[in-house]
């Protein structure tokens, strides 16, 4: 059977940033569906569509450069899939690129283990201070050394400093960093800024992936 693997980078905004991973894998495959693009399927008991997923990204987390690989049966060119693709979605989660990937490629999963996220942050009482205020509160918040997290009832300690690649940037109430995932795990973006801004008076309102990399 032939096999050509598209790889399709797409934008999600809005509401839908709220939806799980699995919600999201779900969303795209109906995608893919609308589209009518000829798919491949799997074999066995349990048939269904041949598709990759990149990093999954903490539900509340948006994205502007996410991905998916979807095998095809058969060609058809990158352009005409894009625009196929695009047509079959809502604004919040679009398609925004397409290209044909080898199987020497990374997976999806592991291809850009470096990400690049932007977080607007505001006062959790909206007259706690004014733009200036809002810009010398947020440019206080320390990294913390340590952060504890609980998986499955077991508690882990996370050190920010072996994931955040690179200095924090803070502009005024926002903040941009990137995080490298590792063989050996990864910290979360919520997590991070959840440790950042703990009992500081102050909340992320938005948080989104800007970019994924390859590598530094």
């Amino acid at each position: 059977m032939a096999d050509f693997r598209l790889r399709v980078t797409y934008r999600m905004a809005g509401r839908l940033v709220m939806l799980s991973h699995l919600e999201v894998a779900r969303a795209l495959e109906r995608i893919v569906r609308r589209a009518d693009l000829p798919y491949a399927v799997s074999q066995g008991f349990s048939p269904h569509m041949k598709m990759a997923f990149g990093a999954a990204l903490p539900v509340g987390v948006g994205g502007e450069e996410e991905i998916f690989d979807v095998q095809l049966t058969e060609y058809v060119a990158a352009d005409a899939a894009l625009a196929r693709l695009r047509q079959a979605s809502s604004a919040d989660l679009m398609p925004i690129a397409a290209h044909y990937i080898t199987k020497d490629d990374a997976a999806a999963s592991v291809a850009y283990p470096f990400s690049t996220y932007r977080a607007c942050i505001a006062f959790d009482d909206a007259d706690a201070g004014d733009d200036e205020d809002l810009k010398r509160a947020v440019a206080s918040r320390p990294v913390p050394a340590s952060i504890t997290v609980v998986r499955k009832k077991k508690e882990k300690v996370l050190v920010p400093s072996e994931f955040i690649v690179g200095d924090m940037v803070r502009d005024g109430s926002v903040l941009e960093f990137t995080l490298e995932a590792k063989k050996t795990g990864s910290l979360r973006p919520d997590v991070l800024l959840d440790a950042m801004l703990e009992n500081s008076g102050l909340h992320a309102v938005s948080v989104m992936r800007i970019r994924q990399a390859a590598q530094r």
